[in-house]
């Protein structure tokens, strides 16, 4: 069988497979994300070995397409009234938890005797959150709500919180070791404001343009267009394609007179997109990698989780969000994936000594995460009474 029918056949086969998710979902009671990560585990190498090698290569642009989708609906919720009403809460509730992780994994682990570079890159990663995970059990059980706004909003800001305090600890781990440069601090800079104003570079003629190249609604070929165009200039700049995509959503959701019809278009085609995505995902993950992380990664696990909930208690506090809503927020940040996996491939690459441990911990919470968070999220948004009884028809 030649390349391109193996490559229609696999495609086809895991979108089918991604029906039989949403009726396991149904009848198993998990969020389909996690079907479909197990799904993807069950055809991948490590157990039936059914998806052909090249898969491996499909990877990078399967993962990108579907993160800058995210991206750009998430950008969407910033719109100047949301802004105005929730902005420097959910800013400040960011941080905070995004702080509060850092230093808890950060002191532990130093207290415990990890090495600085260690301790303090492992620090920087617990930060970061999985947006199309967490977006994806939203759009599931269709929930709506206070809780749901400030989880949405936080979630999108904490990858740029993740870059930012990785960066910064980054640095501090190499002067301390005198093992490097600060070259990671300009590798970040660069990542966050690069990815901002290529964001805004795209996203002020598109909002002007929407509407008016065909006479009516927008058509699906400009918002289909400004995304893979979003995400082909980052990938290119060598900058963030999420953070990108968000400030072109924020941009498009304040500027464009129609802003709510890209992101519907945009919306339609999710989805399937995701869904390869996840399949791919869980195909892709090893667990030789469990048995290898022991004490370290078992405490990087605990310390993130601990150190979600108890920031977003101390920042849902501080913005006084619903008692309710600080206890579930940070259950409901728990899944992590790509952000992560990047930030530890800096790691590796800036502090070599290191480079094992940090992949194999990051790798193997990211098993663990992945499975077990968006069964926490959904958990998290029907225990705060935002969630629908049953997951709405796609």
């Amino acid at each position: 069988m030649d390349g391109t029918a193996q490559t229609l056949l696999t495609l086809g086969a895991v979108l089918l497979v991604g029906l039989l998710a949403d009726e396991a979902s149904r009848r198993l009671r998990l969020p389909t994300v996690t079907v479909l990560l197990l799904l993807g585990i069950a055809v991948g190498p490590e157990v039936l070995d059914l998806l052909p090698a090249a898969t491996d290569d499909w990877f990078p642009i399967v993962s990108t397409i579907p993160m800058t989708m995210v991206g750009f609906i998430l950008g969407g919720e910033f719109t100047a009234d949301h802004l105005k009403a929730y902005g420097r809460a959910y800013l400040l509730l960011a941080v905070v938890q995004g702080i509060a992780v850092a230093a808890l994994v950060a002191l532990v682990l130093l207290l415990a005797g990890v090495e600085v570079s260690l301790a303090l890159c492992l620090a920087g990663i617990a930060v970061a959150t999985a947006p199309a995970a967490t977006l994806a059990v939203v759009q599931e059980r269709g929930a709506e709500g206070p809780f749901t706004r400030a989880l949405l909003t936080v979630v999108a800001l904490d990858d740029v919180i993740a870059l930012t305090l990785f960066a910064v600890l980054a640095t501090v781990a190499a002067a301390v070791t005198a093992s490097g440069s600060v070259g990671l601090m300009g590798e970040a800079v660069w990542e966050i404001f690069g990815a901002v104003g290529l964001g805004l570079a795209i996203g002020v003629p598109a909002a002007y343009l929407t509407g008016r190249l065909r006479v009516g609604l927008p058509t699906q070929e400009e918002a289909y267009g400004v995304v893979l165009v979003c995400a082909g200039l980052a990938l290119a700049a060598d900058v963030s394609f999420l953070l990108a995509a968000l400030v072109m959503g924020a941009t498009i959701a304040n500027l464009a007179k129609h802003h709510e019809i890209p992101f519907k278009e945009i919306e339609r085609i999710e989805w399937p997109a995701l869904t390869v995505f996840f399949v791919l995902a869980g195909a892709s993950l090893e667990f030789d990698t469990l048995g290898g992380v022991g004490v370290l990664g078992a405490g990087y696990i605990a310390l993130r989780s601990f150190g979600k909930v108890v920031g977003c208690e101390l920042g849902g506090r501080w913005v006084g969000l619903a008692p309710e809503g600080r206890r579930w927020l940070g259950v409901a940040m728990l899944p992590q994936a790509g952000v992560a996996i990047g930030l530890a491939l800096l790691a590796a690459e800036q502090f070599p000594d290191v480079a094992e441990d940090v992949l194999a911990v990051v790798i193997a919470s990211t098993v663990v995460f992945e499975l077990t968070g968006p069964v926490l999220t959904r958990l998290a948004l029907t225990r705060v009474g935002e969630a629908t009884a049953l997951p709405p028809s796609r």
